[in-house]
C-alpha cells in the first residue's frame, strides 16, 4: 500500500508580512531553514516506506512556484491540483482523495500543511507509521501535538486514556480555549493540540465525507471529473468547486465521525503563524537574538531581525521584531508583532501594492525586480531561466529598452529577430510586438527600462504564450 502525501499549500500568510504576501506567501519562503517551507514539508518524508510522489493542492496563481520548487528538490512527478477558489480544507482534501482514486483504490493519504516546522524527524516518522496502521484498518487518524504549555492559540483534541497500538480514540474536538480552560486541559493530560495533519485511506475519507457532508463530495466529485489538464497542472472545474460548502475537514467530518483516532506527536512541531513563533523556534545568540541575513546588532537583546536585502544594524534595543525587505520594513515589540494584520488591512484600504505583492515578482519564466520607479518610468531587472520564454506581446502605453547584462537573449522586436549578448540592447517602441527567449543553458539577466504614460502590468496584450496565459 502506497502512502501519498497530500500537501495543502493555499493561504496568504499575511501574519508574516512584509515577507509573506498574497502573491508570494510564507510556504514558498525559506523561513525556518535553507529550503522553503513547502520543500521542507516534502523532504522530511524521506525515508518512509512505500512513499509516492505528492499531491499538492494550491492556488492557481502559485502553480509555477510550486512546480519550480519541486524541481529544485528533485520531485519529478508531483500532482499539482489547482483550486479555482479557496473553499477551505475539506474540499481541498476531498479533491486530492478523488484524484488519487483515479489511479488506485489502495492508497493511504498523509495530509500535511505546507507551513509547519517539525524538528524531530524520527519521532515524526514513528507517529506516521502508527497512523498508517490505523488508516489501513479503516480509521481516520489525526496527529495531536503533545502540549508544552497552556496555549490559547490552538484547538484541542480530547482523547481516551487507553491506547491501541499507540493510537487513542478521539472523544471530542474543542475550540481554542481561554487561558484557565487551557491550563485545565494541560493538567488533565489527555488533551492534545489539533495539528491539522491527518492520515486515512482515500476510499475511507470519501465514504465518511459522503455520510457526513454529502454536498462537499457532490460538488468536488464534479470538479474533479470535469477537471482540465493545463501543462503539468490539473485545474479543478470552477463552477462545481465553487458550489462546495467552504468547511474545514474538522467541521465537515472529524467532529462528526465516530471513527477518529489520534496519534500523539512530540516532535518539536510548530505552526509558523507569527513572527514571535519564528523567534521562539530560532537559534539564538548569547544575547537572545535571532539574526537572519546581514545584521550587526550592538547592545541588542531578545530581538528577531530578518534582513532580506541589505544590511540592518541596531544599537541599544530589546524585545523587538525587525523585518526588512526591499520595499517595506516592519518594526514592532515582540508582544505587539501579531498586530501586523492591522497594518496589512490599512494598506489594503489605501490600495497599496505592498499589501499583496513583493517588489520581486515571480513568473513562470523566472522573475523580475522593480529596481526604481518614478513618474513615467520604471527600471526592472529581469532574470530569465534557461529554456524559458516570455510571451509574444505588446503594450499600448509604454515603450521598453532592453539591455543584456549576462547571458544570451533571442529577442523579437517587431519584424526583427535579434541575438543579444552581454552589453547589447534593443529599443521597443509603444505598440510594437515583442518577445524574449533564453535558448541557452545559462541564466539570462536583462535590465528593462520602461517609459510611458502608464506602466501597470495589466497593459499587456499577449499573442502567444507557452504557459497558457493567452486569453481566448
Amino acid at each position: 500500500m502506497q502512502i501519498i502525501p497530500v500537501i495543502l499549500s493555499g493561504g496568504s500568510g499575511t501574519r508574516l508580512w512584509p515577507l509573506s504576501r498574497k502573491e508570494y506567501p510564507k510556504q514558498y519562503l525559506p523561513l525556518a531553514g535553507d529550503n522553503t517551507m513547502l520543500q521542507e514539508t516534502i523532504l522530511r518524508l524521506n525515508g518512509l516506506d512505500s512513499l509516492a510522489d505528492p499531491i499538492i493542492v494550491c492556488n492557481a496563481d502559485h502553480r509555477f512556484l510550486v512546480a519550480e520548487q519541486c524541481q529544485q528538490i528533485d520531485i519529478k512527478n508531483p500532482t499539482i491540483l489547482l483550486e479555482p477558489v479557496g473553499r477551505n480544507t475539506a474540499p481541498a482534501i476531498a479533491a486530492a482523495a478523488l484524484q488519487s482514486l483515479k489511479t488506485s483504490d489502495d492508497t493511504v493519504l498523509l495530509v500535511l500543511s505546507a507551513d509547519h516546522v517539525i524538528q524531530d524527524i524520527d519521532a515524526f516518522h514513528e507517529a506516521i507509521n502508527i497512523a498508517s496502521n490505523q488508516a489501513q484498518e479503516g480509521k481516520l487518524a489525526t496527529f495531536g501535538i503533545v502540549p508544552t504549555d497552556a496555549n490559547t492559540g490552538y484547538g484541542y483534541i480530547k482523547s481516551s486514556k487507553n491506547n491501541t497500538d499507540g493510537a487513542y480514540k478521539v472523544e471530542e474536538f474543542v475550540e481554542k480555549p481561554d487561558l484557565e480552560t487551557a491550563q485545565a486541559y494541560l493538567d488533565q493530560g489527555n488533551y492534545l493540540w489539533n495539528s491539522g495533519m491527518f492520515m486515512f485511506k482515500a476510499e475511507t475519507l470519501i465514504d465518511e465525507l459522503t455520510a457526513h457532508s454529502p454536498d462537499i463530495v457532490k460538488a468536488v466529485s464534479s470538479a474533479v471529473k470535469n477537471a482540465t489538464q493545463d501543462l503539468d497542472f490539473i485545474r479543478l472545474e470552477e463552477q462545481s468547486f465553487s458550489l462546495s460548502p467552504g468547511d474545514s475537514i474538522d467541521y465537515a467530518l472529524m467532529e462528526k465521525s465516530n471513527n477518529v483516532v489520534v496519534v500523539p506527536l512530540d516532535a518539536g512541531w510548530s505552526d509558523v503563524g507569527s513572527w514571535s513563533t519564528l523567534y521562539d523556534i530560532g537559534v539564538k545568540d548569547s544575547s537572545g537574538n535571532v539574526l537572519k541575513g546581514d545584521v550587526i546588532a550592538k547592545d541588542t537583546t531578545n530581538t528577531y531581525i530578518y534582513a532580506s536585502h541589505h544590511m540592518v544594524t541596531t544599537v541599544g534595543v530589546d524585545n523587538l521584531v525587525v523585518i526588512d525587505t526591499p520595499d517595506a520594513t516592519f518594526i514592532a515589540s515582540q508582544d505587539k508583532a501579531h498586530e501586523v494584520k492591522s497594518i496589512v488591512k490599512s494598506l489594503q484600504k489605501k490600495g497599496r501594492d505592498e499589501a499583496h505583492s513583493n517588489r520581486k515578482v515571480y513568473r513562470p519564466w523566472g522573475w523580475y525586480d522593480s529596481i526604481e520607479v518614478g513618474k513615467h518610468f520604471q527600471v526592472k531587472r529581469l532574470h530569465v531561466n534557461p529554456g524559458a520564454k516570455l510571451s509574444l506581446q505588446m503594450h499600448h502605453k509604454r515603450a521598453e529598452h532592453w539591455v543584456v547584462v549576462s547571458g544570451t537573449a533571442t529577442a523579437i522586436n517587431g519584424e526583427e529577430i535579434l541575438t543579444l549578448t552581454e552589453g547589447d540592447s534593443t529599443y521597443i517602441p509603444v505598440g510594437t510586438t515583442h518577445g524574449l527567449e533564453n535558448k541557452t543553458n545559462e541564466q539570462l539577466e536583462i535590465i528593462e527600462v520602461q517609459s510611458g504614460t502608464y506602466l501597470g502590468e495589466d497593459d499587456i496584450v499577449r499573442f502567444e504564450d507557452i504557459y497558457g496565459r493567452v486569453e481566448s
